[in-house]
This record gives structure tokens, sequence and C-alpha cells, in this order.
């Protein structure tokens, strides 16, 4: 999750967020068909200001679930999209702020609860009951700042990622981390050399963990200090051992500079990254490939936006899936407040699914 769009999604720049004939058109050779565009599935309707959806994930019937997340004191829900029905219903009604979900090999739904006034917390779902539990709170004792993604290895261990970006809670942890949760519930701190982690992903192959760095600048540490300055804007990638550790201080793969980087990522079955770029410059998917190189592209929204003071950038995708079965070829995207798909080329990769 990265900064909050305030307000309503400027009517979807006209009922899609590509009103398709003022977007750039998809791009990306042997990834997206000639006629592969963008889908309105889902807006928010309920009047609550701020917020953005995030963290699509599939369910072992092909459904979506994902988060719509609300400022302070409105703790955000969780949604599932029925690609059946085209419909969307609410799965819980206060979601204590979840963020970044996945569902694990036994079905159940996992999600990273954040700040200002969430569950701080990995916690899991039983979706048949609604029943949840509290996976990890606490790293040696002290609670997580505001877990934000995560992602599953071919163990079925969970990768999360622990920045913040909200919320007036006292800060415990020195850094904010990657860290990886064990099935025993073991918590084991993965690297705390990037500065603000987001999106996480791991490649199909295993040997790769991808993590984005995006340090707006926000963070309420000390609250009586004035806010750091922004931070990096990259996507960095450290080698995974057989143990399921981090080799060595990893590799740039992409810097966004002065453009605001990617929020939430996932990887196809080819091994390219999908990722989310909030950027008011160029808002949308860039696909690159384990070498950095860019390899394609799904615009979100209008490209070069001039913001007055005050305004909030559109079509700022948030996250990314690929469905499985029928929809093994479908990309789902979170913009703004909404919920979007593209038919692909390629399908994606699921370790809890895939093997």
């Amino acid at each position: 999750m990265r900064s909050f769009v305030t307000g309503v999604f400027v009517l979807l720049l006209a009922s899609t967020v590509c009103a398709q004939d003022a977007l750039p058109k998809p791009a990306g050779k042997g990834l997206l068909g000639k006629n592969s565009q963008l889908e309105l599935l889902f807006t928010r309707v309920r009047d609550i200001e701020g917020g953005l959806t995030e963290g699509p994930a599939v369910a072992p019937d092909g459904s979506i679930y994902f988060s719509d997340i609300a400022l302070a004191g409105d703790k955000g829900m969780i949604m599932r999209f029925d690609p059946a029905t085209k419909k969307t219903t609410v799965f819980q009604k206060d979601s204590k702020k979840s963020n970044g979900l996945i569902f694990d090999r036994q079905g159940r739904l996992l999600a990273c609860e954040g700040s200002d006034l969430g569950g701080r917390c990995v916690a899991r779902y039983d979706v048949k009951t609604g029943k949840r539990e509290v996976l990890a709170d606490k790293y040696q004792g002290k609670s997580f700042n505001a877990p934000n993604d995560l992602c599953l290895d071919a163990k079925g261990r969970i990768y999360f990622t622990d920045p913040r970006y909200l919320g007036d809670e006292p800060r415990e942890l020195k850094f904010r981390s990657v860290y990886r949760l064990d099935a025993e519930g073991t918590v084991i701190e993965i690297t705390p050399t990037v500065t603000k982690p987001n999106g996480i992903a791991i490649s199909p192959d295993g040997k790769t963990l991808y993590v984005a760095d995006h340090d707006n600048g926000t963070d309420k540490i000390d609250p009586d200090a004035p806010p750091p300055e922004e931070g990096d804007m990259k996507i960095h990638a450290f080698t995974l051992g057989d143990d399921g550790k981090v080799s060595g201080k990893g590799r740039v793969l992409v810097d966004f500079g002065e453009e605001k980087g990617c929020d939430g990522m996932t990887v196809d079955e080819k091994g390219n990254i999908y990722l989310t770029v909030r950027s008011s410059t160029r808002p949308g998917v860039r696909i690159i490939n384990p070498a950095g190189k860019q390899v394609g592209e799904i615009p979100t929204g209008p490209p070069g936006q001039k913001l007055a003071a005050g305004d909030s950038p559109i079509g700022l995708p948030s996250n990314v899936e690929f469905g499985i079965g029928k929809e093994k070829k479908v990309l789902y995207v979170t913009v703004d407040t909404s919920l979007y798909r593209i038919r692909m080329r390629v399908k994606g990769h699921h370790f809890q699914y895939d093997n």
C-alpha cells in the first residue's frame, strides 16, 4: 500500500480507468494480445473518503479477494469478486486494515494488517467460517510497524514486508524489514537493508526474492519531528539459498530515481515481474524480465498528469495477481478504489497452486 488517493476517482475516467482511447495501449511482445485492454469490475460505492483498493488474491475456486482500505476510524473491508457472476460481495466488514492478501495451499486467506488503528499483524482466515486468527504480531517481543504485503515460497513459508506509512501508534522496531514466518510460528528477519520495503515476490525457481523499496518519507517515528525526506524508489533482487534465507547484499533491478516507484508485484510463468508503478508521470503496470529490462507495460492512468496544489493523481495501481483455472492468463489489477482485469498471453505463477 502506498500513499492514499483522496476523493472519488474522477468518474473513473469515463466509466473505465482507461477510457481506453485516452490512454496508451498496453504493450508487450508475447505478453499481451492486440485487443488486450483493462476491464472495470468493481468501484467502491460506500460513502467514505480516501483510501484505495489493494492486495488482490486468487482463491482455490478462482474468485478474487481484495482489500478496500480506508483511513483512520474506518477499519476497511475485504471484498470478494466472483468471475462467473461478475458480482462483488463483502467477505469481512472489519478487515483490521488488511493490505496484501494471499491464499495458502490449504485454501486459507492470509492477510497483512497495517497500522492506523489496524491489526499490525499477519492474520489467517477460514473463508468458510470467517474465523480469523493472528499468526504473528511481534518480532523478538516488539510489535511490527505495519505488515504490508506478502508472498509464499514452495515450502509454504510466508515472506512479508513491514514498513510504515500511516498511523500514530508508537514504533517499537528499529528497522522496517522483510521477515519470514514459518509453519511453526517462528519469525526470522530476512533483510533490514531495504529502507522501506513494500511489494514482494519470489521467482518461479525459488532462487530470487524481489522487494520493492518505496520510501515516500512519511513515517511518524517521532510525532514531534518533521517528516523525513523521500528516499529510495527501487526494485531489489536478493539471492535465496536452499534454506530460504538471503545471501549477499542483493542487486538493484530498477531505480526509479525521482519518479514514484512500485507498490505491489507478481510474477508470471516465464519469470517476468509485474510492477505497479504509482507515478503520475507514467501510472501503470510495468513488466520487467529477471535482468531488469522492461518488456511490457499496461497503462492504468493518463501519463504526464499536471497536478494543482492539493490534487491527487488518478489511475494509480497498487497491486496485481494472476487468476487460475480458466483465468490463468488473466491479470487482476487494483487501481485507486477499483478492481480491473486484463487478458494476457502468459499465465501467472503461484507456488500454492503450481507445485
